[in-house]
């Protein structure tokens, strides 16, 4: 699915481009600031957070899973034998409902949680099987994340949020349950420790905000890979900081991130303690300290019409889940007051589809990378259309490697 935004220009009508157009134009124009030529400056993106999106993607899921018969094992030999394995079993892994020992080098892994299958791939282990979350990817597993699989084919677990089918799990015969991201219940834990040890959600932080370093750390240590963990957060932490070093212009960039509410002209504004919007603060973008003070601790919350002004970003990031809700938001003469939308500084998504989308919701060590690679360019581009600043000014502003990277982009057909 195409990212699309609205593109107002002074003295011209509103006009609707997919980003493929829009990165056309936005590439000549780097290129002639580059070379001197003259640039008009008077040209006018959980995403919800992750839990929200559990919810609203799970109604739509079916909880009929089956057991297939091209499980993908990974045997107790080849994991033993991997120089990957740093760890001395048994281990004891603390979480939120107390502790979990793991007595040997896990061979059947499944993922209970959400997000899971990103850093149990990352790790170099292909579970058995995974629970899906959104998008209708093969196997459950998004493109940043495909390669790892090396053609395996994984159960695909379709279960309700909120409701687990024990029977299926245990079908599987697992070794190890998986569910840093999937917000169960005391009572779910203790039925799916019958079946095999649980690693759950930590206890020092709310379901589903885990963040992703303490994600990875955690089940690296479970797999018996904690060195490897370790050095994955790093690869990861040294490219967000390096995105961040290379764009000093994101540390004067407001942000924030909204999907609409059922009821008409209502938004809901997701908070900053999310996955998402704090990867987004990682790379140096200023999330409003009075959207923070209107969210609170929540992961999100609800805002009039009469408060949309607190969503004058430089840059704000919309998801609606059809286009006729996108249209109906789009038709609110508050919303279309805001100098954001007028400027066309918006990314929005529509659906759940798009693999942007997708990363900035897992936001995990697997799907950051993918993420830098593709918000970063689209960031720049709405953040030139502020008043007086311009394609120019952007670009004066980008490093070294940042320039070199708009300079010699290359748009594939």
């Amino acid at each position: 699915m195409n990212k699309e935004y609205r593109m107002n220009i002074k003295g011209q009508t509103s006009i609707k481009r997919t980003l493929y157009y829009v990165t056309h134009l936005i590439v000549l124009l780097f290129l002639l600031a580059a070379c001197g030529g003259t640039v008009t400056e008077e040209a006018g993106g959980a995403g919800t957070d992750p839990a929200t999106e559990e919810q609203s993607a799970a109604e739509t899921n079916e909880t009929d899973a089956s057991v297939g018969e091209n499980e993908t094992d990974t045997s107790a030999e080849d994991v033993e034998a991997d120089a990957n394995n740093t760890t001395d079993f048994p281990v004891t892994i603390d979480h939120t409902f107390g502790s979990t020992t793991i007595s040997e080098v896990p061979e059947r892994v499944v993922t209970i949680g959400y997000s899971e299958q990103d850093p149990v791939l990352a790790l170099g282990v292909v579970p058995v099987a995974i629970r899906d979350w959104f998008g209708d990817q093969p196997s459950a597993v998004w493109p940043w994340a495909q390669d790892q699989l090396g053609g395996a084919e994984p159960e695909v677990l379709q279960m309700d949020f909120g409701q687990l089918n024990f029977e299926v799990i245990a079908a599987l015969q697992p070794d190890l349950l998986i569910a840093t991201h999937s917000g169960i219940t005391e009572e779910e834990y203790e039925t799916l420790s019958e079946i095999a040890p649980v690693v759950a959600q930590s206890g020092d932080y709310p379901d589903f905000g885990m963040p992703w370093q303490k994600q990875t750390r955690v089940i690296g240590q479970a797999l018996g890979r904690a060195e490897q963990a370790e050095e994955l957060v790093a690869e990861v932490e040294a490219r967000i900081d390096e995105a961040r070093q290379a764009n000093p212009v994101f540390e004067t960039s407001t942000v924030a991130w909204t999907f609409p509410a059922d009821d008409a002209g209502q938004l809901w504004v997701v908070g900053p303690n999310t996955l998402p919007v704090r990867f987004l603060q990682s790379l140096g973008l200023q999330y409003p300290d009075d959207v923070a003070d209107f969210v609170g601790e929540q992961d999100s919350a609800q805002i009039s019409g009469e408060r949309l002004e607190l969503l004058d970003v430089d840059v704000l990031i919309l998801q609606a889940s059809t286009d006729a809700e996108r249209d109906a938001l789009e038709s609110n003469p508050l919303y279309n007051q805001l100098a954001v939308v007028q400027d066309g500084r918006t990314v929005f998504f529509v659906g759940q589809d798009d693999p942007l989308y997708g990363a900035l919701s897992f936001s995990t060590v697997l799907s950051l990378s993918f993420a830098i690679e593709e918000l970063v360019p689209l960031w720049l581009m709405l953040r030139a259309l502020l008043p007086n600043i311009g394609f120019r000014g952007i670009l004066h502003s980008l490093g070294d490697a940042t320039k070199q990277r708009f300079i010699s982009w290359e748009i594939q057909e």
